[in-house]
């Protein structure tokens, strides 16, 4: 009989378990991830005129990270980095998020066709970017399946994208530092915490590689700074970050940006 309700408490629990996973990637895949259904989407630009005479120009690119879904406040990481900005040079900052929610890499090749925003990338002083989390992540696909090959697979794609991104902008605006914010893990407290954490130093490890490779891209880290009580950091979707997560994010960016004698 104390064996019978042992299992039956042992189903329950794991029934639990995989409803609540079920359900987290449903919130995922519903609020964050499909918005970007089409990789011609039009770009929402916060300064749409030319960039005005001794303005420091700041462009941001990506995905829902850059827009600051989950931060109540508004802010994102981008708000954090201008805040600094704003203390370290007399200037006017004219910026422009040109980030959509849910993009992955391929979207993004496709969205730096676009005439405005290579305008608007040909005339920034400093470049901001997410990108990966849902090449990665997949709108919750990857906690279903973390085989190494499927894995190994969507990095490989990533990485050429990758590469093809960072030469577009190069191309565009040879000058200008490239500030792209690697992942972090948002699942590391869950059962499989140790895999998803390993996958993501490594997605890491092999972007910071493609960065490397090109003059003034820095590949900004963000793992540690969510590794220990990351619930404590994220938003009630437990994927984006919450406010406090993005002044982590925003602080270490600001911290890496060097502004030259013309920009102060």
């Amino acid at each position: 009989m104390a064996k019978r309700i042992i299992s039956i408490v042992v189903a329950i629990c794991v029934a639990t378990t995989m409803l609540w996973i079920f359900g987290l990637i449903v919130t995922i895949q519903d609020q964050f991830f499909y918005e970007s259904s089409s990789s011609t989407k039009q770009i929402e630009v916060t300064n749409s005129n030319s960039k005005q005479k001794d303005a420091l120009s700041i462009v941001a690119l990506g995905d829902s990270l850059t827009r600051g879904t989950g931060d109540e406040t508004g802010k994102g990481y981008v708000g954090h980095v201008m805040d600094e900005l704003k203390k370290r040079t007399d200037k006017q900052i004219q910026f422009t998020n040109l980030a959509i929610k849910g993009q992955r890499s391929a979207q993004l090749i496709e969205q730096l066709k676009q005439k405005e925003v290579q305008r608007q990338i040909i005339e920034a002083d400093i470049i901001l970017m997410t990108i990966g989390g849902n090449d990665l992540f997949r709108g919750g696909e990857a906690l279903r399946d973390l085989s190494t090959t499927q894995i190994e697979k969507e990095k490989k794609k990533f990485i050429e994208q990758l590469n093809t991104i960072f030469l577009l902008i190069r191309e565009m605006n040879e000058d200008a530092p490239v500030f792209y914010i690697a992942l972090y893990n948002p699942f590391n407290d869950l059962d499989n915490g140790k895999e998803t954490s390993a996958i993501v130093r490594n997605w890491n490890y092999a972007a910071s590689e493609v960065a490397a490779q090109y003059k003034s891209i820095i590949c900004v880290p963000t793992y540690d700074l969510f590794e220990l009580q990351v619930n404590d950091y994220l938003y009630t979707d437990k994927f984006h970050p919450n406010k406090e997560g993005y002044k982590r994010i925003g602080e270490r960016v600001a911290a890496l940006i060097t502004l030259t004698e013309g920009e102060k």
